[in-house]
């Protein structure tokens, strides 16, 4: 009899345990039915089909096209975007430190949610910017769309961005003129195709230190083509709604909301006063009139004074000839009217010329 009761009770046991079991896998069929169901979803509200579509359509095979990546991938690269993997936080999004399955470094950038009305403006500059293959512009290897946001997946560059190495201390890299010198013609190289080099001509738009990196060997290499546009031959400017930082806008540009190559070449000429001065683009120190560092730099160059705000810290050791040089071509780029500013294939040229110059430059400032 007491045998009968305890088979009884294990066998009660044994069937609760099934019926317990048999919940949780239902539960957990049902979650991952509707994980898969919600990433269909945002894939393809996120214009998923679309990039399929156009990577299908415009991959000639001569050209590494955008890589599509799951959610599942991305979350494990990042540790489930861990607030420990942050690089750093833009208007656009926040940046993640990845690695891929395959020992791979990446940065992962999870986008602010995209207006459904420009998803198809999305998915075209997803596919215009895998076509850029230059060795100064970060490199975009891909994207993620069934996630809520998108993911854009970009190459990883170890050494931070120009601002941090230009304005905060540091013991172990020296931003000597030389490499400043360097950093710019890379800057300037870059625009340059971006400008008349690529498939389409590409603005920026948001050209600023922060948005400068520096690769292993200090290389810089231009990123954060979130407001970045596209424009067809014909066309001359982009009127759009005001988009940019202050301190590196141009004021045509802000007066006339009308955008174009020009207004990347002022706010090379900014970068290029910040790598001369070591200032920074807006300041409290400086008095009202100058606190725009652009401002400043005109009023030193009308007066003749540039030699006392060339950054200390590169003064002693620099080719003055040179860096005035390079001032008089910060000036031009700095010109209220963009009809005056060079375009960045002269700004570049006229880099590499500088670097290339002798000594004496007493010749180059009589032309």
């Amino acid at each position: 009899m007491y045998f009968f009761v305890v088979a009884g009770v294990l066998i009660g046991l044994l069937g609760l345990l099934f019926l317990v079991v048999g919940i949780l896998g239902a539960a957990i069929l049902i979650r991952k039915r509707r994980l898969v169901i919600s990433s269909r979803k945002f894939f393809r509200r996120n214009g998923g089909l679309l990039l399929k579509q156009q990577l299908t359509t415009t991959n000639d095979g001569n050209v590494e096209m955008s890589r599509i990546f799951s959610s599942e991938e991305l979350k494990k690269a990042t540790d489930n975007f861990s607030v420990k993997r942050v690089l750093g936080k833009s208007s656009q999004g926040i940046v993640y430190k990845g690695m891929l399955v395959d020992g791979m470094i990446i940065a992962v950038k999870r986008s602010k949610l995209v207006d459904e009305d420009q998803l198809e403006k999305f998915i075209n500059e997803i596919i215009l910017l895998s076509q850029i293959n230059h060795r100064n512009i970060v490199k975009l290897l891909g994207c993620c769309l069934e996630t809520e946001v998108p993911i854009l997946v970009y190459e990883y560059v170890p050494n931070g961005d120009m601002f941090k190495r230009l304005h905060d201390e540091s013991d172990d890299y020296a931003m000597t003129w030389e490499v400043r010198l360097r950093i710019a013609i890379e800057i300037a190289g870059a625009l340059s195709y971006m400008h008349s080099a690529a498939s389409f001509p590409i603005y920026h738009r948001d050209i600023k230190a922060t948005n400068i990196l520096l690769d292993e060997k200090y290389r810089a290499k231009v990123s954060d083509f979130g407001t970045s546009r596209s424009v067809t031959i014909d066309q001359t400017h982009l009127t759009t709604l005001v988009a940019g930082t202050f301190g590196y806008m141009d004021p045509e540009y802000f007066l006339s909301s009308q955008y174009t190559d020009k207004s990347d070449v002022y706010s090379f000429g900014v970068v290029l006063v910040e790598l001369i001065t070591g200032e920074k683009p807006l300041s409290l120190i400086r008095s009202e009139e100058g606190r725009g560092l652009a401002t400043h730099f005109l009023e030193a160059m009308k007066e003749n004074r540039v030699i006392d705000i060339i950054d200390i810290r590169i003064k002693d050791e620099s080719n003055l000839d040179q860096l005035m040089a390079v001032a008089k071509l910060a000036r031009k780029c700095l010109s209220r009217k963009g009809s005056k500013r060079p375009n960045m294939r002269e700004a570049s040229t006229e880099l590499e010329r500088i670097h290339s110059l002798p000594q004496d430059l007493e010749a180059y400032f009589e032309k």
